[in-house]
């Protein structure tokens, strides 16, 4: 057994006091990377160092601690004297670690956070959503609406809190859904072509039968190919004449990727701002009737049936109120970003007193540069 610092080893009188041991009077031990002292008695000997140097500090930076303690006091004040009334909510998987979220979704502060060493559940988050509905409530704030990216773990947990405050989910999480099983049906017309492919021999081809299914096969290749190379025209947002002409000449007798194009673009014009809410559920509820008349295609878009649809649409109504989750989402990107430099912090503390110095050093962003505004002034005289 043996200890940092200056611990007694129970080692047993024999041939682990030999030479391949310990080398010199000194006792160096050959599983060391450090000296120890000279043996007392014959049953062990006191360390004098362990290591060589400092226990490791890796992920630890001053002024962590200090910065946490600001979290919930003058670090608040500062995020919501300028709050906008829309929040942005989501969780962040870190390791054996959960971080959530909440970031104010117009001026993309991050107003509060909590690090979590297991899977967050309805009351995790139901307790932390009351911690910040707490701090809104001494403050004389509410509370407008919340955006999620359809996530199970907040309906229920925001009623409980906030009522029936607006709810949307994220839009680009909603298009994203559908462009996956867009990309997904394409790629199944592929195939379906694939086993129209005719067999040739090896070879050039003598025959005038020969070449004329040589030249079948290689058309039929051309026609699998180009879904595959412009496979992006079928979900982009918008397309120029150029593309539209290429995407005609790829399409031409497909009709099945023709509807699934044409499907997309229906689906982004469910999210025009120009629109209200009820009249992007009447145009929903009719593309859902025009899906239902292909089976093939009505099987694969089985996502225009979700109800998280539905609730991304809540935001046409509400001018101010964003469509997306874009604020909580970069704070995700920023905090893996950091995990990235210093990739071993895996400390529930650590990375609590990372993230407060981040946020921290946020609220003090305009002092320093006025300060420095203020020193290149006095320089330059």
């Amino acid at each position: 057994m043996f200890y940092c610092g200056h611990v007694r080893l129970g080692f047993a009188q024999g041939p682990l006091h030999s030479s391949r041991h310990f080398l010199g009077r000194a006792g160096w031990w050959w599983r060391m990377g450090w000296p120890i002292n000279q043996p007392v008695g014959i049953y062990g000997e006191i360390i004098a160092f362990l290591f060589p140097s400092p226990p490791s500090k890796t992920g630890w930076r001053a002024g962590g601690k200090k910065a946490a303690s600001h979290m919930e006091g003058s670090y608040l004040d500062w995020a919501l004297a300028d709050f906008s009334g829309y929040i942005a909510a989501d969780e962040l998987y870190d390791g054996p670690f959960c971080v959530l979220f909440v970031v104010d979704n117009r001026t993309f502060k991050r107003l509060l956070y909590q690090v979590l060493d297991h899977d967050p559940g309805h009351k995790d988050i139901e307790a932390f959503l009351r911690r910040f509905e707490k701090a809104l409530r001494q403050r004389g704030l509410v509370l407008q609406g919340v955006t999620t990216d359809g996530s199970p773990l907040y309906p229920e947990p925001l009623q409980a809190v906030f009522g029936d405050v607006p709810h949307p989910i994220c839009e680009f999480h909603i298009l994203k859904e559908l462009t996956k099983v867009i990309l997904r049906a394409v790629a199944k017309v592929r195939k379906k072509l694939a086993e129209r492919k005719s067999k040739v021999k090896r070879g050039r081809p003598s025959t005038p039968t020969a070449k004329r299914a040589v030249r079948q096969r290689q058309r039929l290749q051309q026609k699998i190919a180009d879904p595959f190379e412009h496979r992006y025209l079928f979900v982009q947002h918008e397309l120029t004449l150029t593309q539209r002409r290429t995407l005609h000449r790829i399409t031409r007798g497909l009709p099945q990727p023709r509807a699934l194009r044409a499907i997309m673009g229906e689906v982004y014009r469910l999210f025009d701002r120009r629109c209200r809410t009820d009249t992007a559920l009447a145009k929903l509820a009719k593309l859902r009737q025009r899906v239902r008349r292909f089976k093939q295609v009505g099987k694969i878009l089985s996502k225009l049936q979700s109800p998280n649809l539905d609730k991304a649409l809540t935001f046409l109504d509400d001018k101010l109120l964003p469509s997306t989750s874009n604020a909580v989402e970069r704070s995700n990107r920023r905090h893996r970003k950091m995990q990235k430099t210093v990739y071993r912090v895996r400390t529930q503390e650590n990375i609590n007193n990372r993230i407060a110095l981040d946020m921290l050093g946020d609220s003090q962003k305009e002092d320093r540069t006025e300060t420095l505004e203020t020193l290149h002034y006095v320089r330059a005289g």
